[in-house]
């Protein structure tokens, strides 16, 4: 994986607005030769960065690229911490080493990750600039009994923020990923520690597919959406500010009432409530209808019977039966 050394992230802003750029300006701009810039221009691709050229046009990226801005967003979301990683391993990773610095709210954000990781150890791919990649520090003083059902808390703020700047359609899969028509358009990670009798330290992760380059949409393994199908992304970090602020306000509340006072909430953002589905636990796969959840956050599911099953938390992965979803 390519490094963002500060001539490339100079190179990329000149690049950022979509336009062609010739490498003989992009050369002087930067006081650099043509060959330097071209050896630049594929460590950029490197990342992720979907970038051609035409002979006697110069260099553009595929769609215009909206930059992280520090500036703005810690002005905006002051007076928490906001810090910009332009590539990082992992933003949970990084904020989860950095616990004992940070203050409930605190994000961390990045352009692109190159380890960045998916429920049950998946890969989660991260191309630079084509999703909004995020991490927040949470605390709850009443132990990590009390964080039972905070994804889904998660999942209903980030789709409440979504539809707030315009983006509405987005629905929840339990327990922790938005779909759009019926496709993959974001994950959630929560990751925990803590001590018995103490606090429960929280690193919420997400990644939010904005624009997929071309090249990087063939590696991933699963049906996958983009925001842009529903709007174009035209502030990101107007965008990022939103998300924030929202998931402030519900992981507040969360902490005040718990996961059901958003149970009706979830239930009716829900992409497969009603639909049959299989959950899978290890080797066994029980089959039955999706009835979204009970009081403490648990997937209920109707069996063939008519008998109601609870499944709370572990290794459950919910699936449609027509297909891996």
């Amino acid at each position: 994986m390519s490094v963002l050394t500060p001539l490339r992230e100079a190179l990329l802003s000149q690049l950022a607005d979509g336009q062609f750029h010739s490498g003989e300006q992009l050369g002087e701009r930067l006081a650099i030769s043509r060959a330097a810039v071209s050896k630049h221009v594929q460590a950029l691709k490197a990342l992720g960065l979907d970038i051609y050229s035409v002979s006697g046009r110069g260099y553009r990226l595929s769609v215009p690229l909206q930059l992280l801005d520090p500036e703005r967003l810690a002005r905006a979301l002051a007076p928490g911490r906001v810090e910009c990683v332009p590539v990082i391993g992992s933003t949970n990773q990084y904020w989860m080493e950095s616990i004992e610095r940070l203050d409930k709210g605190d994000v961390c954000l990045a352009e692109c990750q190159t380890a960045g990781r998916g429920r049950r150890g998946r890969t989660w791919i991260s191309p630079f600039g084509g999703q909004l990649i995020m991490s927040m520090y949470w605390r709850m003083d009443q132990g990590m009994a009390a964080a039972m059902g905070l994804s889904l808390v998660v999942g209903i703020a980030v789709v409440e923020a979504l539809a707030a700047e315009g983006f509405t359609g987005v629905q929840l899969k339990w327990p922790n990923d938005l779909y759009l028509n019926g496709r993959k358009l974001a994950g959630i990670l929560v990751e925990m520690s803590g001590t018995a009798g103490g606090p429960c330290h929280l690193v919420i992760g997400m990644g939010l597919n904005l624009v997929l380059p071309r090249e990087q949409q063939q590696r991933i393994d699963q049906p996958w959406a983009e925001l842009a199908e529903l709007a174009p992304v035209t502030d990101r970090n107007r965008l990022v500010v939103t998300l924030v602020r929202y998931l402030q306000e519900y992981l507040t509340r969360f902490e005040a009432n718990g996961i059901a006072d958003f149970r009706e909430q979830w239930n009716r953002l829900d992409y497969f409530n009603g639909k049959p589905v299989r959950v899978l636990m290890g080797e066994q796969e029980i089959h039955g209808i999706a009835r979204g959840i009970e009081e403490q956050g648990a997937l209920l599911l109707e069996l063939e019977s008519g008998e109601i099953r609870r499944f709370l938390g572990g290794e459950i992965s919910l699936r449609g039966n027509t297909g891996d979803l």
